[in-house]
């Protein structure tokens, strides 16, 4: 059965993630850093940041003193896009069964569920990771 909002470890660790760098600026933020900041595992947590890197939205910097930085303007970053580059476009599918069983165009459910998905979706696409900054700051 589907969820109404699935927010997968690795999403919410990407966006908290995105947001404390947004806070460090002033130096590159090691792996280990964050990790620990955050209680997650270092291996995990490298998967998330080659993602992220992957689609532009950090740079790392290997070696001895090297980490992680944004890679554009905490302020340019949507909050929905640190999340589709991990779990990739939300599903605003209106039903909760993975088959739907509503008959005549209406859902048991009623238009909660349209208006939840759309309520989830502005949040992430206004708010910006560069709002948020004071939370780690």
């Amino acid at each position: 059965m589907a969820s109404m909002l699935r927010i997968s470890e690795a999403a919410s660790l990407a966006i908290h993630t995105m947001v404390y760098l947004a806070a460090h600026t002033e130096a590159l933020v090691s792996t280990r850093e964050i990790a620990k900041v955050f209680h997650a595992s270092e291996a995990h947590l490298s998967k998330v940041l080659q993602r992220l890197a992957r689609v532009g939205l950090v740079r790392s910097i290997r070696g001895p003193h090297g980490g992680f930085t944004l890679l554009k303007p905490a302020n340019k970053i949507s909050l929905l896009e640190v999340y589709e580059a991990i779990e990739g476009p939300i599903n605003s599918n209106v039903c909760l069964l993975e088959e739907p069983a509503c008959k005549k165009g209406r859902c048991v459910m009623g238009t909660i569920l349209r208006g939840v998905y759309s309520e989830i979706d502005n949040y992430l696409r206004r708010t910006t990771v560069g709002s948020l900054k004071d939370v780690f700051a």
